[in-house]
């Protein structure tokens, strides 16, 4: 039977496990500042979307609205700190009367942190920095983006339905872009049963940045934004 070959050098083996050792303490830094940071940062909305979005589109334009908006409302705003839709989310927030938020990643190419920012933590691990997205969220908002953006977007959505996240409230910007990918979520997801039709009713479609906030204000009028005891605890095993 085939197995694994033993490091027969003691020194490398002992330097494997140390560097290792000192990974997993850097992971749990991370955790542990995104926590003494963002703990009291509630109400916060956290905006996801494409770091190649440039000034003067109109998805740009849309975020630093929608941003402004809701930083005068009283929400925090938390974007992934770089270019393209983030920059413009923490723009908007930053013009407002709430911190901007900024969960930066280190990453080969794209991701160079914006000016705009009252709060800047800096990730070299994407779950942690998707768990900091999630926790300290009240309301998730996906601008168009590509990969990482459906990526978050999905992993909200996923620990929202299997409840190990708080019910809160999931928009999604420009119903055009969404179109194709929710009508393949009906047809195929929901028709092959993968589904419930209550999922479906996890997402909404919003075109205007007021009407999100509205949106917002509606989803929380029976209860507040704080999350309950027994949420509080499930955000615990995110």
């Amino acid at each position: 039977m085939p197995q694994l070959r033993a490091i027969s050098d003691q020194d490398r083996s002992t330097s494997l496990k140390a560097r290792e050792s000192w990974h997993i303490l850097g992971i749990i830094s991370e955790f542990i500042e995104a926590t003494e940071r963002l703990a009291a940062t509630r109400p916060a909305v956290s905006i996801f979307g494409s770091a190649r979005i440039k000034p003067g589109h109109r998805w740009y334009e849309f975020t630093v609205e929608l941003s402004r908006q809701l930083s005068d409302a009283g929400f925090a705003v938390i974007s992934g700190g770089g270019p393209g839709i983030m920059e413009a989310a923490n723009r908007g927030a930053f013009a407002g009367r709430s911190a901007s938020i900024g969960l930066n990643i280190q990453l080969p190419h794209e991701q160079v942190g914006n000016e705009y920012q009252d709060i800047s933590l800096g990730f070299r691990h994407f779950f942690a920095r998707k768990v900091a997205f999630a926790k300290y969220a009240t309301a998730y908002v996906a601008v168009p983006g590509g990969f990482g953006t459906l990526d978050e977007t999905l992993e909200v959505l996923t620990l929202i339905q299997t409840r190990m996240g708080r019910r809160i409230p999931v928009i999604l910007v420009d119903s055009g872009f969404w179109k194709g990918l929710l009508d393949w979520i009906r047809e195929q997801l929901l028709g092959n049963g993968l589904i419930s039709p209550e999922d479906l009713e996890l997402i909404q479609v919003i075109d205007d940045p007021t009407q999100a906030v509205e949106a917002i204000f509606d989803f929380y009028q029976s209860r507040g934004f704080v999350p309950t005891a027994d949420e509080s605890e499930s955000l615990l095993y995110l």
